[in-house]
């Protein structure tokens, strides 16, 4: 079987591509993976639950726990530096925001700059159904049958007969 991917130089190019690839799934598991050791099982607790609460602002929908970018990989690093210096969750959310603004909560609390956030749902609702209402009142006037007139009753009805 001439030409077979894994005879001869077949396995030498799948092993070179294997070997190249290597060091960037290692690089993404260090990345992504353990951060460390803690003092205790409390600050390991709290540095799990903050990676998974904060949202990656490069990222469109993921915490920096799921994020590969490298500022969610920053982030991540001074989320567990703070939290192996004894800083509370309050404290490194209340840094986080101050950086990066109410975005990075996937969470954010109801406030003045995030009402439209929390309302928008509703909005979008009720304007949908106020749309919705309009295009079928609008229908409902298009088909009404119309009322004629006993005189354009026998019009109609001459015309039909074809007198």
């Amino acid at each position: 079987m001439k030409g077979h991917a894994w005879t001869g130089r077949g396995v030498v190019l799948w092993l070179g591509i294997a070997a190249w690839l290597l060091p960037a799934g290692l690089a993404l598991a260090l990345a992504i993976g353990d951060p460390g050791e803690f003092a205790s099982d409390a600050q390991r607790t709290q540095y799990q639950t903050l990676i998974r609460e904060l949202r990656c602002t490069v990222c469109q929908g993921e915490t920096i726990h799921e994020s590969n970018a490298a500022l969610a990989a920053d982030m991540r690093r001074r989320v567990y530096e703070m939290t192996r210096e004894g800083q509370s969750a309050e404290a490194i959310v209340a840094f986080m925001v101050a950086r990066y603004g109410d975005y990075v909560r996937y969470r954010p609390p109801l406030q003045a700059n995030t009402a439209l956030l929390w309302a928008s749902p509703l909005l979008l609702l009720f304007t949908g159904g106020a749309v919705w209402w309009q295009v079928i009142r609008r229908r409902r006037g298009q088909t009404a049958r119309p009322t004629f007139t006993a005189e354009e009753r026998a019009a109609l009805e001459r015309l039909r007969r074809g007198d």
